[in-house]
């Protein structure tokens, strides 16, 4: 969206495919919108719980949801294409990717996260694999092995994938997580260089923007009665949220996070998404306010610290914020973007299996009160708030239009 409407700026018409669930919010920004599934409703909890699990969620997101559904994607994604001088893929689009192959527009590959690059210099952190995070300090040999220990486990899965190109006439190789991905006209990483930096072995054409924010009230969702008043009427509470899936899977989170507030004896603002999937006992703990949602942007500046899950768009937010994190990883790109903002010495990590308020406290005590933490965090969150993700990619696009 950040980069839809930079583009509409400089007076082109761009175009957002995605999820049918999201046409309300893009054409109210005046954006033209294509539907580009899977089409899966947020409140689908069983569904969910099954692709944030720690250590399978990766394997059932892309093996039986979005390999199976590419061959439909591809359609929905050349109709999309069929007016278009460009397109830009996000990493999962797998049937963004094959129309884009197989049509021959010019096509730049997105990716959000630098775990999406799979480096053996830099390599990420994954669910399944936490616990070789360990040994990436012995080099790139180590990464190298979990680079090919993750190819060999995914070549099993791309059944639906060979089917879609050949159905295409595509060549039959090709692997979407590790290779086809990356368009050969350049890739806009499109996240922070404190997060990542180029490696030897990223593909050709690489740039790494910085982050492209886009975080609005939207007005089918009130505001939040009370919220204001809440932040003005004491110190900085600690803010504790689980972005847009996670919290749709919450379990026992925000309990535990009420009890760690009160161990510390802080002030606690509590992001809970919807009442039914979370309730949350009554009356309240004196100095814990509980809303259902508020933008980002509105309340982690004004945080002590933040907890939420990791997720790259949430973990952009509470890196700009200036703020000391607590990191709770459920799965996919969320344990290597814990490790590297703990690595930038702003953040501390707990894995959600373990997340109980006398850790919850311990590790928030650490970060409120250590001096070089919250100077890290304050130094973060100034280069962040420099940073124009959003303008960067536009240029880039510009480039490849014009070339």
């Amino acid at each position: 969206m950040a980069i839809a409407l930079r583009l509409a700026a400089r007076g082109h018409e761009p175009v957002v495919a995605t999820s049918h669930i999201h046409r309300a919010k893009v054409e109210r920004e005046g954006i033209r919108f294509a539907p580009l599934g899977p089409h899966l409703e947020p409140t689908e909890t069983a569904l969910l719980r099954r692709a944030m699990d720690p250590r399978r969620g990766s394997e059932f997101l892309i093996r039986d949801l979005l390999y199976p559904y590419a061959k439909s994607a591809v359609r929905e994604a050349m109709q999309a294409f069929a007016r278009a001088d460009l397109a830009v893929t996000h990493t999962v689009a797998f049937g963004a990717q094959l129309a884009a192959e197989k049509t021959g527009i010019r096509w730049l590959s997105g990716n959000l996260a630098p775990a999406g690059f799979f480096s053996a210099y830099d390599p990420p952190v994954l669910p399944p694999f936490v616990w070789m995070g360990r040994l990436y300090a012995l080099g790139p040999f180590v990464g190298g092995a979990m680079r090919a220990m993750g190819r060999s486990v995914t070549r099993r899965w791309l059944a639906p994938i060979r089917a879609a190109r050949a159905e295409l006439g595509l060549p039959p190789d090709g692997d979407p997580l590790f290779e086809t991905q990356f368009s050969p006209r350049g890739t806009l990483a499109l996240f922070s260089p404190l997060l990542g930096q180029p490696q030897p072995d990223w593909p050709p054409k690489v740039t790494v923007t910085g982050f492209a924010f886009y975080d609005r009230q939207q007005p089918e969702i009130p505001p939040p009665v009370g919220l204001e008043e809440f932040l003005d009427s004491g110190d900085p509470p600690i803010v504790f949220a689980l972005g847009s899936a996670a919290v749709f899977v919450a379990g026992d989170f925000y309990r535990q996070s009420i009890e760690a507030a009160r161990l510390l004896g802080r002030r606690a603002l509590l992001l809970i998404g919807d009442e039914k999937v979370n309730p949350i006992p009554r009356p309240l703990p004196p100095g814990v306010g509980v809303f259902t949602y508020a933008p980002y942007s509105q309340v982690f500046p004004r945080a002590a610290a933040n907890v939420h899950q990791g997720g790259i768009g949430t973990t952009a937010v509470a890196m700009r914020s200036g703020r000391p994190m607590l990191v709770v990883p459920f799965s996919h790109d969320q344990p290597d973007n814990a490790r590297r903002v703990t690595r930038l010495g702003m953040a501390q990590v707990i894995p959600r299996n373990a997340y109980r308020a006398r850790r919850a406290a311990a590790r928030l005590e650490f970060l409120l009160s250590d001096p070089a933490c919250l100077a890290r965090a304050g130094e973060v969150g100034l280069t962040v708030e420099e940073e124009d993700g959003a303008e960067a990619a536009a240029r880039v696009i510009d480039a490849e239009l014009a070339a």
